[in-house]
């Protein structure tokens, strides 16, 4: 679409929508996500979707005046994933917001994209059920997102990322015909897995207007431990000592003395006077005591302080505190989250290179970790008005990217590429993969109008 005839395009799009805004604050607040980043102009409008049948109607319009949307959730995104721009016109999708159905017996949950993950699991509590990808943003992220980034949380320890807990999916082709995925059963290996394919798509091949979550029994019990360490190798080799002990923990979490700090800054806590990093230990199940002895015999000889959580209360106050990690630090400036992956023997090399990346670039660098498989976020934060897309922001992420590349890791573990990632898209993925990937892509959306620029 030229620039020319945008704008014109767009206004069709949103004069034949039934909830449309051009209202320069509302283009304001979809512009962009809590990746930082800040678009270089505003979306033409946004069409804020009720049911299914308005998606369908905003992507026929869509693809008859060639208008390019970006879908759009809860807007808590970590990579530019949903920013727009001028010419682009955002679909809302949060007034998508009921649970359909919850089915007990089968386990399983029907949702719309805009539920928030922790209304998913505040209704499946009430069947004994809980859904297990629980990314930290739990209370204010959407399953449409959690689903377009294949987002993880600090259960996938154990339990898996989202591409593990979604059965099926109703999907709007940019066409605006509707596609179903999936199916209800927890086996079938019929046909390709188209399913698993628009997970972590980044809405740029379907946008979801439905969906089937897997929920699973709630843990009979959970035992909790709270150990802190003189600094974050001893924790990261703690980490490592827990994986070797071959636990399987349902939470392993690390976080390293600033961020503690900003934390106790923040919340009224005393966590970093016990230490310079903290790790964060759940085991869950029948046996989940008689592996928390197991645990806390692997890493004794690393900790400095070692706490069992005695009650409900006393654990479920040391998950917020990691949960806080990232509203905490927002409260010092602007954060750029990284997402990088590396093997889990290798947790110790990642912090001391992502030391060494701040030493260089004069980067301030927060880092959380869910360390029982290799997912570090660590966290830049610079001033109010400075930028991450460029000058040592940019270099310090570059860096943190050739550094999990080295160690044998990935760009990104679960917040998707979005625009902040794309320009080391091709080391990583190289030209035959990014190839037939752009190939799939094409299939989908031969126009080109859905979320473009974005992941790959």
């Amino acid at each position: 679409m030229n620039t020319t005839d945008g704008p014109t395009a767009s206004a069709r799009l949103l004069n034949a929508s039934a909830h449309a805004s051009t209202a320069r604050g509302e283009r304001v607040r979809v512009s962009t996500d809590r990746s930082g980043y800040l678009p270089p102009s505003l979306p033409d409008g946004v069409v804020y979707a009720r049911c299914v049948e308005e998606v369908v109607h905003t992507m026929e319009l869509a693809t008859a005046h060639r208008v390019p949307v970006v879908p759009r959730g809860a807007g808590t995104g970590l990579a530019a994933g949903a920013s727009a721009r001028a010419g682009e016109v955002v679909l809302d999708l949060s007034g998508m917001n009921r649970i359909l159905h919850i089915d007990p017996v089968e386990q399983l949950a029907v949702v719309e994209p805009g539920v928030l993950n922790a209304e998913v699991n505040a209704a499946a509590a009430a069947h004994g059920l809980f859904y297990a990808p629980d990314p930290a943003s739990t209370a204010i992220c959407s399953i449409g997102g959690n689903i377009a980034t294949n987002a993880g949380g600090m259960w996938c320890a154990k339990y898996g990322v989202t591409r593990e807990s979604v059965l099926s999916l109703r999907v709007v082709l940019p066409d605006g015909r509707i596609l179903v995925t999936g199916r209800n059963t927890l086996k079938g290996v019929t046909g390709y897995d188209l399913n698993a394919l628009l997970i972590g798509s980044e809405g740029t091949l379907g946008i979801v207007v439905e969906a089937t979550l897997r929920l699973r029994p709630a843990p009979i019990q959970t035992a909790t431990v709270a150990a802190y360490f003189a600094d974050v190798d001893a924790a990261a080799m703690a980490a490592s000592a827990i994986i070797a002990a071959r636990i399987q923990p349902s939470v392993l979490e690390l976080m390293d003395g600033p961020t503690l700090e900003a934390v106790d800054a923040a919340q009224g806590t005393g966590h970093r006077s016990k230490g310079a990093a903290f790790l964060l230990a759940q085991t869950d199940g029948y046996g989940a005591f008689l592996e928390q002895d197991v645990l806390i015999r692997a890493i004794e000889p690393f900790a400095t302080h070692i706490e069992k959580a005695a009650d409900a209360e006393t654990a479920a106050a040391l998950v917020a505190a990691r949960r806080q990690a990232i509203p905490s630090l927002e409260r010092l400036g602007r954060v750029s989250i990284c997402d990088i992956g590396v093997p889990r023997n290798r947790l110790a090399d990642v912090f001391a290179g992502l030391a060494e990346i701040s030493r260089n670039t004069g980067v301030g660098i927060y880092n959380v970790a869910h360390a029982a498989d290799g997912n570090l976020h660590p966290m830049i934060v610079v001033d109010p008005g400075e930028s991450i897309t460029e000058g040592p922001a940019k270099a310090a992420l570059a860096e943190m990217f050739y550094l999990a590349k080295r160690l044998g890791g990935t760009l990104t573990g679960e917040h998707g590429v979005g625009l902040l990632k794309r320009d080391w898209l091709q080391e990583e993925l190289g030209d035959l993969s990014l190839e037939l990937q752009h190939a799939i892509r094409n299939v989908f959306d031969p126009k080109g109008i859905l979320n473009p620029g974005k992941a790959i």
